[in-house]
């Protein structure tokens, strides 16, 4: 092959020093090919032209200087970007092949077709730019690919469609922002065998959690078909989310959460009207199953490890499935650019101070919140239309969008996923933006004032109205060491990701509840016995709810399963206390299905809730799932950080029946290393507070309802709510007691209620007392931080 020399590169025999040479994707391939095969990534074979190619292609079709007096005139205001762009591509594809370029990429073509047994080879044409691809910059979808190219007088064309794509107008403005010199940019072709993933799928994978920066977790978006529906967002693909530290252990299937998306197309081959690819209608089969089975998912985050670990950052990579061959192939890897490079000592979050309805939700990219007037705009052509500052509404955007996206105070598509073009520009610009909405395209008008919230979770909210909200920023790096534990209370799985810098060690507080309420939805004795249910509307939903399970008692199991362990990988190894649900009965009732299983009562915050639920036939059944799902997390996915907290345990015999329960249901307290808590939250539990230590593992205060049932004030009455006061020396005291008893017995100690997080001094008062742990909302952390250092000071002088 030492024709080839200067023209042709294998990409076997590239690395990443070769990035001046070939550009930064083809330079990651060949690295990925000679440095990782041996650890089973596999790397569709191929080659690349060289950027010198590229440079003579225009030298000898004298198109430098043609091409620097159109950039000239740009600068100058002459000309438009869109003429500007349009005039230097149509120049440089009417461009003739020097003969000898044009036979080096003809005998290469035939070489690959030999490798793969075939007169000829279909390939992925893609182009790869000398800066591209940097860690400090990304280029990501500003030049071409073309898909299924066959044939030596076909991939020809697409090369110069390639070189021709350095110049789209979306590269020619983002160069100009970054600084780059466009004649010093030159351009490489990657020519990659194709995988027939329009036979199976392809999707796109995050080595980091692309909306946090929690480094813990591999994202991978899936659809049916050839990948670009999933990269430019015109599809809802299925989002898988697997935890890294325990991939290794192939005894655990980490695999956090599985998503559906609706997948409504798929890009196929084609070979009419001069297309080589098009979108077709997916079958409702189709729409309804998982792209990936689970050993795929993991196979797929296994890699993604190893890629980042050679390259020693974060990765943002493509990935395709083999529909012939049933094989899983890495086509991209490049540097992941946003979550990376942030300061990693300041923290900012945002929070709204005012409610509103909501109009639609689709996924949050990012965690920022943004007000303004919507524009609804529609096509790529009416972009010179846009108003700076509005929130940018439409259906999916491309690179071509970029200039606006960077004007927009926020952005709504109706269609993408979360590694879709939208979602990665808008990460990148800073904005906060909701993707996948369905329908804000039809049903928002311009206009129309909204506020896009990215701050509650993975669910991005578009409320009407202006909102007030407030940002915060938070430097980390001088926070002062303290000995007292810190921990977290989380209710939303979504939200757990978002507090990973908090200096904290655990989860003192998961309510499974929130899980339960916001993401399963119905009762769990209407899932086990929905052909029971009475009504109709109800049973409608569930079915609805359930439509992917044979099983609807493996919903709830399923759902909670993921919830629980979501939580569990924002802090591991660290404890997370999962308290087991405390609904009361009025609450249990207006889940779906509920008040079939439910009775009234006339004081359900002292009625039939917590512990006497759990061994009762009236619901043993129901919390058999819980401990179902509790299971599934410790035992199958691996995360045994979990503690499994009792609430409202009221007697010593009550803590008895539900650890025989717990037993049952395969939950033995120290099996495992399964820790099991109790909530000291009724003066019975402090006043038998040595005899309950004997039964559990620790103790956690619920101020609320301990304040609540020494003072006799009911916490939600208005007319007294000057009485419910957590620093009352009654609810003070018994606290101390407590403290004192498990410090006594050897027995762990928190707090998980509201009052240390509202009354720093309460904080205080706590430490003073000798208690292990304080558990905090997220936004009391620093504050309550600084607080107990200086108690500590106090304490130990």
């Amino acid at each position: 092959m030492s024709a080839l020399t200067g023209t042709i590169c294998w990409f076997e025999d590239l690395t990443n020093e070769d990035v001046s040479l070939v550009g930064g994707k083809n330079a990651s391939l060949g690295e990925m090919i000679r440095t990782l095969k041996a650890e089973g990534v596999q790397v569709p074979d191929g080659f690349a032209t060289t950027a010198e190619a590229y440079r003579r292609f225009l030298r000898e079709n004298d198109l430098d200087e043609k091409i620097q007096s159109r950039l000239d005139e740009y600068r100058k205001g002459e000309k438009s970007l869109h003429q500007t762009g349009d005039s230097i591509r149509r120049m440089i594809r009417r461009g003739d092949w020097p003969e000898d370029l044009a036979v080096a990429i003809r005998e290469a073509y035939g070489e690959l077709c030999r490798r793969g047994g075939r007169e000829e080879v279909d390939v992925a044409v893609r182009s790869s730019a000398t800066a591209e691809d940097l860690p400090d910059a990304s280029f990501a979808g500003q030049q071409e690919t073309f898909l299924n190219i066959s044939g030596k007088a076909e991939l020809l064309d697409a090369c110069r469609k390639c070189y021709a794509s350095l110049f789209t107008d979306r590269a020619i403005s983002y160069r100009e922002n970054r600084g780059f010199d466009h004649m010093q940019v030159a351009l490489s072709v990657g020519v990659q065998k194709m995988v027939r993933s329009d036979k199976a799928g392809a999707g796109v994978m995050f080595s980091i959690d692309t909306d946090t920066g929690f480094p813990d977790v591999v994202v991978i978006d899936a659809a049916w078909g050839l990948g670009e529906n999933v990269v430019q967002g015109t599809v809802n693909p299925d989002d898988y989310l697997v935890f890294k530290p325990l991939l290794d252990n192939r005894a655990f299937n980490p695999i956090l959460h599985k998503k559906l998306g609706s997948k409504e197309k798929k890009m196929v081959y084609a070979r009419s009207a001069g297309q080589t690819t098009r979108n077709v209608d997916t079958t409702a089969k189709e729409r309804r199953g998982f792209v990936l089975e689970d050993e795929e998912i993991l196979q797929l985050a296994r890699w993604a490890v190893v890629i980042e670990k050679h390259y020693g950052r974060p990765m943002d990579m493509e990935w395709a499935k083999d529909g012939d061959s049933g094989e899983l192939f890495i086509v991209q890897a490049r540097p992941e650019t946003v979550q990376s490079r942030k300061e990693a000592g300041v923290l900012r979050s945002y929070a709204l101070k005012e409610s509103g309805e909501v109009l639609l939700t689709g996924l949050a990219i990012g965690e920022a919140i943004a007000a303004g007037q919507v524009q609804v705009i529609k096509s790529a052509s009416e972009i010179e239309r846009f108003e700076e500052g509005s929130i940018l509404v439409t259906g999916m955007t491309d690179p071509d969008w970029v200039p606006i996206m960077k004007k927009a105070a926020g952005i709504i598509t109706d269609h993408g996923g979360r590694t879709s073009h939208a979602a990665i520009v808008s990460r990148e610009l800073g904005i906060a933006a909701v993707i996948g909405t369905g329908s804000a395209t039809s049903e928002l008008k311009d206009g129309r004032k909204v506020t896009l919230s990215c701050a509650e979770g993975d669910q991005g909210k578009i409320y009407d109205g202006i909102l007030e909200f407030e940002e915060t920023e938070v430097n980390l790096d001088d926070l002062p060491e303290i000995t007292t534990q810190i921990m977290l209370n989380i209710a939303s799985p979504a939200a757990a990701f978002r507090w990973w810098r908090l200096p904290c060690r655990g989860i003192g507080l998961a309510r499974m509840e929130f899980i339960i309420n916001s993401i399963i939805q119905a009762h769990p004795m209407a899932l086990l016995k929905y052909d029971e249910l009475e009504d109709k509307e109800a049973k409608q939903r569930i079915r609805e709810l359930t439509k992917n399970y044979d099983d609807k008692s493996e919903y709830f199991v399923d759902q909670l399963a993921q919830g629980i362990a979501t939580i569990a990988a924002s802090q591991y190894p660290e404890p997370v206390i999962v308290r087991m649900s405390d609904f009361k009965t009025n609450e249990y009732a207006d889940l779906i299905g509920g008040r079939q299983f439910e009775f009234s009562e006339e004081n359900p915050m002292l009625g039939f809730r917590g512990a006497s639920r759990y061994y009762s036939d009236h619901y043993r059944a129901g919390f058999a799932l819980e401990c179902a799902a509790i299971r599934r997390v410790r035992e199958k996915m691996g995360l045994a950080n979990v503690v499994i907290m009792i609430p409202f345990c009221r007697t010593l015999k009550e803590a008895d029946r539900v650890l025989e329960v717990l037993a049952e249901n395969g939950l033995v307290r120290g099996q495992l290393g399964l820790e099991v808590y109790v909530m000291v939250e009724i003066p019975s539990n402090v006043i038998l507070a040595e005899q309950f230590a004997e039964r559990f593992d620790g103790f956690s205060i619920g101020s609320n309802d301990l304040t609540q049932l020494t003072l006799g004030v009911d916490r939600d009455s208005a007319i007294l709510k000057e009485l419910f006061d957590e620093r009352d020396p009654a609810v003070m005291a018994t606290i101390a007691q407590v403290i004192r008893a498990a410090n006594k017995t050897g027995t762990k100690i928190g707090i998980c209620g509201q009052a240390p997080s509202d009354y720093p001094e309460f904080a205080a008062f706590l430490v003073e007392e000798g208690i292990d742990s304080v558990s905090l909302n997220p936004d009391s952390v620093i504050g309550v931080i600084r607080r107990l250092a200086q108690v500590e000071k106090r304490v130990k002088d």
